[in-house]
């Protein structure tokens, strides 16, 4: 856990939620009143977030009492108690939406992870996650990805270079932006990994003949091109296959021998696990 981070997150989180008081719980509940609450799962899948409810709490007020009854990464159902936390009732209300806010957006993604790695657990094949993620949140999001199975992919511009489409085009071809990406990283003094994304048959042909790169994104190939694809790759290079991938057909694109399978859904289009934080 990034704690620099996560304590940043925390931080301005309860600043866009608090402002200047709770003034609904100030002007209903006397000072000093203590109360015991505990989170509740309404439905069933992959729990995600625990680690991260017990800094936003500590935040909030370091006082409060956690009893940690799951622990990320378990399949939970209908009923099932995740945690219960003890202490002001103030500083409970206060943390309560940030929690389940936070606890409910990472355990879709960990419960939809999970689903797609069950799917793939007769194959070699890996899923990874993209940067279609939600500003400000893509930390905790890639987090919840790893807790349900799956892989990170780079976490941002910085880590790693992907050259896509947009970047060949301006770049003038692939052999222009494979040779400018490696003098940059020559230049810069980085070591960094080189993936280029191919559209085609013939891109990939490109791609083989110059090489200098680590990975190859196929990117909306049909089945039988991307077994193509795979077959010409030989394993010189790790393959990726990504572009209107879905649960549904995650399985036969893996099929197709591709050591990883990238997917935007994970992050970018994720049911919430419903959940709720009641006093008892």
């Amino acid at each position: 856990m990034d704690t620099q981070f996560i304590h940043q997150f925390i931080k301005n989180a309860l600043a866009e939620d608090v402002g200047d008081g709770d003034h609904t719980s100030l002007s209903t509940i006397p000072p000093g009143t203590r109360g015991k609450a505990k989170l509740i799962i309404k439905e069933d899948g992959i729990l995600a977030g625990i680690e991260l409810a017990l800094e936003i709490f500590k935040e909030v007020d370091d006082t409060l009492k956690v009893e940690v009854l799951l622990q990320d990464g378990v399949a939970v159902k209908v009923g099932d108690i995740a945690l219960t936390v003890s202490g002001s009732t103030h500083a409970i209300l206060i943390a309560e939406r940030l929690v389940l806010n936070c606890m409910q957006r990472m355990s879709g993604i960990a419960t939809k992870t999970h689903r797609i790695v069950s799917l793939l657990k007769t194959t070699k094949t890996k899923i990874l996650d993209t940067r279609k993620t939600t500003p400000g949140l893509r930390y905790l999001e890639k987090w919840a990805v790893r807790i349900g199975g799956g892989v990170n992919h780079r976490i941002g511009l910085y880590d790693m270079i992907l050259i896509k489409d947009n970047h060949v085009d301006y770049a003038g071809g692939i052999s222009n932006a494979i040779t400018a990406a490696k003098k940059y990283l020559i230049d810069q003094n980085k070591s960094l990994q080189i993936e280029i994304e191919v559209r085609n048959l013939e891109e990939l042909s490109q791609v083989l003949a110059i090489g200098g790169v680590d990975r190859i994104m196929l990117d909306n190939f049909s089945f039988e091109k991307l077994r193509a694809a795979v077959k010409l790759i030989d394993g010189k290079f790790i393959t990726e296959a990504s572009g209107g991938i879905t649960e549904e057909n995650v399985a036969e694109y893996a099929a197709c021998g591709v050591n990883f399978i990238s997917m935007g859904a994970l992050t970018h289009s994720v049911k919430s696990l419903d959940m709720s934080l009641k006093a008892y």
